[in-house]
């Protein structure tokens, strides 16, 4: 529990990270910084954790899912971060359980139960009474683009998760595999669009942040959690702790105006994600963020 804690604790600052980033880099710019973070992390953590030699076949497969993360996840995430408020996308990203819920009924074959059709149901009228302000029959209150993005990363988190599951490496050969294919790719897309960011101390600290807390730490810490722990149900409700905390950080660091209605559909929404994550725990299908 207390090595769980630690990697929600790191998620929690992460939508400060972003935004931060963003102020001084472009969203490619941020991720090819913080992947080159990452993959440095892995590398090592390749040399010293003792790991037991698999197929090729799951390298391979490891290979080609880092086309979807880091690569394309983070590059839509981060330009749904530059197009709006932290609060938005921040609980908009979380959404990816939900999207997984969906996802499994036709790609691992399983069935909608009443219970996770009704956290579906309270989980996205939260999301539409977070994005349109308590006005349901306007006008969306953020950048529709923006919102789309949010969206659209929950999509490719949610196929990236379940096709994930079938790759049998220690998760630091696995992470390593995906970043050896997105950072020379992230390289080539930073070099002919917005160009390299500037080689500043400021910067390579919003790579590091995003790289070894977001993308590195956090992850191998609740790897670990999640293998150690004995009560995968109880452990998992952890990680709704990290979008209260970030609310916070959000206020009190970038100062953001936070709209009334934005608290009651935060809240709708991690309602909803309680309850479907608390089904897929029943269903021995455990979410892992």
């Amino acid at each position: 529990m207390l090595v769980g804690f630690a990697a929600v604790l790191m998620w929690s600052t992460v939508a400060v990270g972003f935004k931060l980033g963003l102020r001084s880099m472009e969203p490619i710019q941020l991720l090819w910084i913080g992947c080159c973070f990452s993959w440095v992390l892995f590398s090592i953590c390749c040399v010293v954790l003792p790991s037991q030699p698999r197929a090729t076949k799951h390298a391979a497969r490891a290979s080609l899912l880092g086309l979807l993360n880091p690569l394309l996840y983070y590059i839509v995430l981060l330009t749904a971060y530059d197009l709006l408020p932290a609060h938005v996308a921040q609980p908009l990203n979380y959404t990816w359980a939900i999207v997984t819920a969906l996802l499994a009924i036709p790609m691992l074959r399983q069935k909608l139960n009443r219970s996770t059709l009704i956290g579906i149901l309270v989980g996205y009228f939260g999301v539409l009474l977070l994005v349109t302000k308590g006005q349901l029959t306007s006008a969306l209150g953020f950048d529709p683009v923006g919102i789309g993005l949010a969206l659209a990363s929950t999509l490719v988190w949610a196929i990236y998760w379940i096709w994930s599951v079938t790759v049998r490496l220690e998760p630091w050969w696995f992470m390593w595999y995906g970043f050896t294919v997105a950072v020379p790719l992230l390289t080539i897309l930073c070099y002919f669009t917005e160009g390299f960011p500037r080689l500043i101390w400021s910067n390579f600290g919003y790579g590091a942040w995003i790289g070894l807390l977001e993308m590195g730490f956090a992850f191998l810490l609740w790897q670990r959690a999640m293998s150690t722990t004995s009560s995968v149900a109880t452990l998992s409700q952890l990680i709704f702790l990290s979008p209260m905390i970030s609310l916070i950080l959000i206020y009190t660091i970038l100062g953001e105006s936070i709209h009334y209605t934005a608290f009651i559909g935060i809240c709708m929404i991690f309602l909803g994600l309680y309850v479907v994550n608390r089904q897929r725990v029943n269903d021995r299908t455990d979410i892992v963020t």
